[in-house]
């Protein structure tokens, strides 16, 4: 069985590499990595800058050191050009000041020559994780909480045990409510919140009585005209 399943999309691949025969064992690499396609190669700067601007990769492969230029150089140009590309260096330099130059200019990974095709392959796959999620997020949502962002930025924390929730409630769940109420300043009832996550009136009410009970929300009676009171939730500002 595969270690990743992914979709149908398949990244292409910029080779930016002056020397032939490195430029060929990494298009080589590629080929290996499942949803990635080498959309080319270049070796010069003037051959790099005009495939990039008519291809459009999703990510390129940079070396720095070339007889015409820094990569240093280039990828400054790529940022203010076509600022969506990505860029994974692939290089012989070691010096701290060109890593950071590097790690300013806003590259994904930074890869030492000569490149073993383990370590470039959990970088790609890396990468591809990354862009599904970015994907799926931004379907999904227009905001994010901070362990998205930390997934998305590759941090793992320690995240404190969350047992203390009593049963049946659960973590995401609460975050849905608490986010929907955050979002209605006049308040919602139960059964608007449950339409607002999917879920029904019952299991709405459980959770917003918990936040209720955690000081998290406030709970008021509305009065209409006709029938029972009902209970109206509003978030309790800090």
């Amino acid at each position: 069985m595969p270690e990743h399943v992914y979709d149908i999309e398949t990244l292409q691949l910029l080779i930016v590499e002056d020397d032939i025969r490195i430029a060929e064992i990494n298009r080589r690499f590629v080929e290996k990595v499942p949803g990635f396609a080498v959309a080319g190669i270049a070796t010069t700067k003037t051959d790099a800058q005009e495939q990039i601007e008519c291809l459009k990769p999703d990510l390129i492969l940079l070396d720095i050191y070339f007889p015409d230029m820094s990569g240093l150089e280039l990828l400054k140009w790529i940022r203010g050009a076509v600022p969506g590309i990505d860029v994974i260096m692939v290089t012989a330099a070691k010096e701290i000041h060109v890593l950071k130059q590097a790690m300013h200019g806003g590259i994904f990974d930074y890869i030492i020559k000569p490149v073993m095709f383990d370590r470039f392959k959990e970088t790609l796959l890396k990468y591809k994780d990354y862009r599904d999620n970015v994907r799926k997020l931004s379907n999904a949502n227009e905001w994010m909480d901070q362990d998205q962002i930390d997934m998305l930025m590759g941090k793992e924390f320690k995240k404190k045990p969350e047992t203390f929730l009593p049963k049946g409630i659960d973590h995401l769940t609460l975050k849905k409510v608490l986010y929907a109420i955050q979002q209605h300043k006049t308040g919602l009832t139960a059964e608007e919140v449950g339409k607002e996550i999917g879920a029904s009136r019952t299991t709405a009410r459980r959770y917003l009585e918990y936040l209720v009970s955690a000081f998290e929300i406030d709970a008021d009676l509305s009065y209409g005209s006709v029938g029972r009171p009902e209970r109206i939730y509003r978030y309790i500002k800090s």
